[in-house]
């Protein structure tokens, strides 16, 4: 079809020139209207030109409101004209995270509002304008509706970050009511030719390096892509939790484009705001992740006051005997390995699979007030799982229930959150978990997209394929830049099981490199296990939230070196893949120069007589100028984790 490309309506640039956006429209030959943009990163394209919008289905409700001549377009966007676009002042501030995987967000930020709106059919268009088979049967007919207006109107948000960039779709507020069916999200991305995507088709599942074309079914996001031009982007979302899940897939017909799946319609009352679309852009992986603080950005800022009073990160260790005998025994390990708290997973009541399951009953063998009860006389809280089926049926009653009991923490399990209904359902639960001072991890398929900087209470969840599915390194030194993207998971340290597919100091790197606010060792993991191997003090001493986090070197599938900072002390780890790697870490990049620290050491060694292998070392360090990297000789599948700790007085 012809088309007349209008004038370029928006170009935004993020204040640090490195991140652009173009929002434009093109007139078609019927006298309808297509909604398209471009995104580029230092002059590099990210996006070529491509489509947007959303398509509706309002029908029904125009029916009963009494819009009955209305024409029923076939796709919704099609007589939206641009009104006009306004730009805002540039955002520099600051905010401090309650927790996260930095201390201090530095946000800053480029905007602008496209306006659009539904025209009434111009009387000139209908007599000269070709008939459109979507369109109306005559032009007499045109004519006629020509006055009838659906007042239906649409915002484009547009925001050109530092990080990169996000626009999400508003709906003002409808002068008549008419309720929004949302059927389909019509976002588009044409990538450059050669572009290749790091793609999982559900959030447990392993990586696949692909071509766009090769996507043929609904992957997830993050997506991950890598150009042939040597930069990188992701695809994600920000504030969904009034949306949907959305996927993307390669679409039909069509060469590198890939097309946004909506799991469900959305039903939705005027004035209403969709979830961000984020494009993350930078020149390597590493940087991706140290990006990654855009979508917690875009999510509205913390809405519970005391906050800071009860929501407290943390390890956590599992129970598997279900027994008071054992709960005693895990929660003394607990307390002498600075472990915060203790989960009971499943089974503690029965049965807990089932609609019939009733989780105010606790089994005989347990008694959950006095497990809670000992447990906070050794400084630890106490976790209980609880399955949707109960959690629908009995959520109202049970969090006062359990909160009265003494329980610190709900870890939700199998839910449901794909569809609309879902994902305001489990949101909801958040609040209400809110309301009864309990913390929340969510499994098992759900992926984050920002929700804790609102609701901190919920501190981490699963969406990954994590260590109790044992994957191999490889897919370890995947998810860094893929699935980390999101946010915090809970990737479930099993450290002293069997079925590893790593070594153990790999474990140890590992529960630096995966952050989560809640962090779960020892998954499988029993007290009597552990011989007192002196690399327990890493966990010991680990932190799970952090003042300032660095990506040193890192590559999909290879290999990574990050570290994390709390306070003055360092933690570092690295992680390499399948195959052994020598790796050279720069400390005079994190290290502050003539300060003296101590450097503790746990790496891979066959040669220890210990059950898992690791050598511990301490030496004091000074880095200057003429400061040699700290070269490591990592085995297949192996790792390396240090912490260097500032010697206070000394010069």
């Amino acid at each position: 079809m012809f088309t007349t490309l209008l004038l370029a309506a928006l170009t935004l640039v993020s204040p640090n020139g490195q991140h652009q956006v173009k929002f434009y429209q093109q007139r078609q030959a019927d006298g309808t209207f297509e909604t398209r943009y471009s995104v580029q990163y230092r002059g590099k394209d990210v996006v070529l030109d491509s489509r947007c919008g959303l398509n509706l289905d309002n029908r029904t409700w125009e029916m009963a409101l009494g819009f009955r001549e209305l024409h029923q377009y076939a796709d919704w966007m099609a007589p939206m004209e641009l009104d006009s676009v306004r730009t805002f002042p540039v955002v520099d501030s600051e905010y401090r995270n309650l927790y996260g995987e930095r201390s201090t967000v530095h946000e800053r930020y480029t905007s602008a509002t496209l306006y659009l709106s539904h025209k009434p059919e111009r009387p000139v268009d209908a007599l000269t304008a070709p008939l459109s088979p979507a369109g109306y049967e005559t032009r007499a007919r045109r004519a006629a509706d020509a006055t009838v207006s659906s007042n239906y109107r649409l915002n484009i948000e547009v925001r050109a970050y530092d990080e990169g960039i996000a626009f999400r779709y508003f709906f003002p507020e409808h002068p008549a009511a008419i309720f929004h069916k949302v059927v389909a999200d019509e976002t588009e991305y044409t990538l450059p030719e050669g572009t290749r995507a790091w793609s999982e088709q559900w959030a447990q599942a392993f990586f696949e390096h692909k071509r766009i074309d090769q996507l043929s079914q609904p992957v997830e996001m993050a997506l991950t892509l890598d150009y042939a031009s040597g930069i990188w982007a992701a695809l994600l979302t920000a504030d969904t939790d009034d949306w949907c899940l959305t996927r993307l897939q390669a679409k039909p017909g069509a060469d590198n484009v890939l097309e946004s799946l909506m799991y469900s319609p959305v039903d939705i009352v005027t004035y209403y705001a969709t979830p961000w679309k984020v494009i993350l852009a930078a020149d390597s992986p590493g940087q991706l992740l140290e990006r990654n603080e855009l979508v917690n950005m875009l999510n509205p800022p913390c809405q519970i006051d005391d906050a800071e009073e009860w929501v407290v990160p943390g390890t956590i260790m599992r129970e598997t005997t279900l027994t008071m005998e054992g709960a005693r025994a895990t929660i003394d390990f607990c307390a002498r390995h600075n472990i915060r708290y203790m989960l009971f997973d499943w089974k503690w009541y029965e049965p807990c699979t089932s609609h019939d399951g009733d989780a105010t009953k606790v089994i005989p063998q347990l008694d959950m007030p006095e497990v809670c009860r000992y447990a906070k006389s050794k400084g630890v809280g106490v976790w209980l799982y609880v399955n949707q089926h109960a959690l629908m049926k009995q959520a109202r009653e049970l969090f006062p229930l359990l909160r009265q009991w003494g329980v610190t923490g709900v870890k939700s399990g199998f839910v449901q959150y794909a569809s609309h209904r879902w994902a305001t359902w489990l949101h909801d639960l958040v609040r209400l978990a809110a309301e009864n001072h309990l913390l929340m991890n969510i499994h098992d398929e759900y992926r984050p997209a920002g929700f804790s900087r609102t609701f901190p209470n919920l501190m981490t969840q699963e969406g990954i394929c994590g260590n109790e599915e044992f994957p191999d390194a490889t897919h370890n030194v995947t998810l860094p830049f893929t699935r980390m993207l999101n946010g915090a998971a809970d990737y479930t340290i099993c450290y002293y099981d069997r079925r590893l597919r790593t070594t153990h100091a790999h474990q140890l790197a590992a529960s630096l490199v995966f952050y989560s606010p809640l962090l779960t060792i020892f998954w499988y993991d029993r007290p009597q296990m552990a011989h007192d191997e002196p690399e327990l003090e890493w966990f010991d001493s680990l932190r799970t939230t952090w003042d300032e986090t660095r990506v040193l070197s890192g590559m999909p599938g290879q290999h990574i070196v990050m570290a994390r900072r709390n306070g003055t002390t360092w933690y570092v780890a690295a992680m390499a893949g399948n195959e052994a790697r020598t790796l050279d870490i720069e400390l005079r990049t994190i290290l502050q120069p003539g300060k003296r620290y101590m450097l503790y050491a746990y790496e891979d060694d066959p040669a220890v007589a210990t059950q898992t292998h690791v050598r511990c070392t301490k030496r004091p360090i000074r880095v200057t100028a003429k400061t040699r990297p700290l070269r490591l000789q990592l085995q297949p599948s192996g790792g390396a984790a240090f912490r260097i700790e500032e010697i206070k007085g000394i010069r």
